[in-house]
């Protein structure tokens, strides 16, 4: 099943291509691997949410936010494909940000909300390698972001 159709029976849509919020490029293409910069979970350049997970987000909060940055970062990858999704191969890394209390330790559950959407929608080419990490604070107040290396054609 393509990637179109697999959003459409999620009844997901992917957006319109975030912009960059500082100094750098939305993806950059080497060989046959693309790089996505850090996409934070923004609808309409909005925000989902804001905070600290657990204090200000719930880790649910937070799964929908890393499900959104998926969203982002898939409409920046396929506008660099010329919109041919046939030339994605595989998702090959996944690196999760999560903000976060000093002592929170689940921040592997929050990245699950986009590694589990990216097995949904591509299937076998949507498990990859992956880091999860807490930090003192992110972007805009953001509760995630997440950056993609994929492999295309």
């Amino acid at each position: 099943m393509s990637l179109t159709a697999k959003l459409e029976e999620l009844n997901l849509t992917l957006p319109t291509p975030p912009k960059p919020v500082a100094s750098y490029v939305p993806c950059v293409r080497t060989g046959n691997l693309v790089v996505v910069s850090g996409q934070l979970p923004s609808v309409d350049g909005k925000l989902l949410c804001t905070g600290k997970v657990p204090t200000a987000v719930t880790l649910e909060q937070a799964q929908m936010c890393a499900r959104q940055c998926v969203l982002n970062g898939l409409a920046i990858l396929l506008a660099e494909l010329g919109g041919d999704e046939s030339k994605l191969v595989r998702v090959v890394r996944v690196g999760a940000f999560v903000q976060c209390a000093d002592d929170y330790t689940a921040q592997p559950q929050v990245a699950n909300g986009a590694s589990d959407l990216l097995v949904q929608l591509l299937g076998d080419a949507g498990r990859h390698a992956r880091a999860a990490v807490g930090v003192n604070a992110l972007p805009l107040g953001a509760p995630v972001e997440i950056e993609f290396t994929f492999e295309v054609r």
